[in-house]
């Protein structure tokens, strides 16, 4: 399987679960308060004074339906254009877009709560300012992330080896990525957990546990998607190894801190599971079984991590060691 595959399962799983979970907030949320708000609720506002309604109904289907045609018509756009699995510009409209109908959906159901009539639905001023400042962040973060998966992949041009021979005066670059696709999808369910128990509080639809239980899926979320992905990448700095979408954290190595490096096949039963692992092989980066580049520093223990064409930047790395610092 290529890298540009296994980056394809792994965002379109994401994206997936990330449109059905946005779908699933915005139809749900007037349903589980229904109980509490009045036949009609206000839906829109002139100034402080709501001046439209909609069935309870109404208020769930509408923007639900209108979130899957945007969203559907993003992920068809981005294929008819056979761009990367998420480009930029979808990863940044559908977080947008997401966070902003979801936050504006709940702004709705906590302003009619506990109301006999929907004229006398409260403000949504302060929930709209708050999530407007929630979906841009998370369209930027949606943005940085697509951009790292549409820089291109260069190989040094050169054969496997312990070593390679780099003309004087030049320059080789060698990068790599690997992504696992069921850690974006356990990462993409916890995220739109979270996201439902956090707007669940925002609205005030119950109390004293929404924060709880949101802030444990948040942090799932979080480091599962951060060691779901990895880039290894080697320039005559040396080894630079950055995890998840946003390409942090990051490990670094000079030339002169590794004493060798190799190519070595390694499985998760070896290394004790998936994910950053450590073990007697020392400390693992392991997203798919199969070839690591696997490096010897002059301290500390051996660090490997699961990227294809190991082997030639383990040969770039070899020769780059073997130089005196300039």
């Amino acid at each position: 399987m290529t890298d540009r595959m296994k980056r394809a399962g792994g965002g379109g799983w994401g994206a997936a679960v990330w449109i059905a979970g946005a779908f699933a907030l915005l139809a749900g949320l007037p349903w589980a308060a229904s109980g509490r708000l009045p036949e009609r609720v206000a839906t829109h506002w002139s100034g402080e004074a709501p001046d439209g309604s909609m069935p309870v109904w109404a208020a769930s289907l509408f923007p639900a339906l209108i979130w899957v045609v945007l969203a559907l018509g993003a992920v068809l756009m981005a294929r008819r254009a056979n761009s990367a699995p998420i480009p930029s510009w979808a990863g940044a409209a559908l977080a947008f877009t997401g966070v902003s109908m979801a936050g504006t959906q709940a702004s709705i159901v906590r302003a009619n709560l506990d109301r006999t009539d929907w004229r006398e639905a409260g403000s949504t001023g302060m929930g709209i300012v708050l999530t407007s400042v929630a979906a841009l962040a998370a369209g930027a973060l949606g943005w940085i992330a697509g951009r790292r998966g549409e820089l291109p992949s260069p190989a040094a041009e050169a054969g496997e080896g312990t070593s390679m021979e780099i003309p004087a005066g030049e320059r080789f670059v060698w990068l790599s990525r690997t992504a696992n696709p069921w850690l974006h999808l356990i990462a993409a369910i916890t995220g739109v957990a979270a996201l439902a128990a956090a707007l669940a509080a925002a609205c005030g639809l119950f109390t004293g546990m929404q924060w709880a239980v949101a802030t444990p899926f948040l942090l799932a979320s979080v480091l599962t998607l951060m060691f779901s992905s990895v880039q290894a990448r080697v320039t005559d700095k040396g080894l630079e190894v950055a995890f998840g979408p946003l390409g942090w954290p990051v490990r670094r190595w000079t030339p002169q801190d590794i004493e060798s490096s190799r190519a070595e096949s390694r499985t998760a039963a070896q290394v004790g599971g998936w994910g950053y692992r450590l073990s007697g092989l020392g400390t693992t980066v392991m997203l798919r079984a199969g070839e690591c580049l696997v490096i010897h520093p002059h301290k500390g223990a051996e660090f490997a991590v699961s990227v294809d064409d190991a082997a030639r930047g383990a040969a770039l790395l070899n020769t780059l060691s073997t130089r005196r610092p300039e």
